[in-house]
């Protein structure tokens, strides 16, 4: 994470310096990608009023830029306050982002395992033959048999299947 600290009408002390930086290192608590973080502290004074203004600009990968804006009568509550507000915008981004994670589906999932199924339900079943065969012999295989369709590997190792179809002829996917 780079963290770049300008100041405008403001001495930058390694006070300052310090407290932004350790500032900007307690956002990294949040597991996001961020690129990096720009501070720019200045000065105001208006009507006779000392004041000082806080800008934190947070570039996140994958997500727009973040811009706190805060003002205060001492920089460093100035800069206490702005991270506050950006620790909670990127509190409230990590939660989405990890609540929103899609689940894997388990792999090496066994389908014929000890389960009831009703006579309208389906029930899962191996292919007859892992032997590739040729088309011509599974069409024949068809044409012998009352099935609708038959399953099987081609000699290109491809599983297929070849239906009967209304118009008394064959389909092949």
């Amino acid at each position: 994470m780079n963290v770049s600290i300008v100041g405008k009408q403001l001495e930058l002390t390694d006070a300052l310096k310090n407290h932004v930086q350790g500032a900007a290192d307690s956002l990294k608590k949040y597991n996001l990608d961020i690129i990096s973080v720009r501070c720019v502290l200045s000065a105001d004074e208006k009507n006779g009023k000392k004041g000082f203004s806080v800008e934190f600009a947070i570039n996140l990968a994958h997500m727009n830029t973040v811009v706190i804006k805060q003002k205060d009568k001492d920089v460093y509550a100035a800069i206490d306050l702005a991270i506050e507000r950006a620790k909670k915008v990127l509190r409230r981004h990590h939660d989405k982002v990890t609540s929103f994670k899609k689940k894997e589906a388990p792999k090496n999932v066994d389908i014929t395992g000890d389960i009831d199924y009703a006579d309208d339900e389906i029930v899962p079943m191996r292919l007859e033959s892992y032997k590739p065969i040729e088309i011509d012999e599974a069409l024949q295989e068809l044409k012998g048999s009352d099935k609708q369709f038959i399953i099987f590997h081609d000699k290109e190792e491809k599983v297929r299947i070849i239906y009967k179809r209304a118009d008394a002829k064959f389909g092949l996917y």
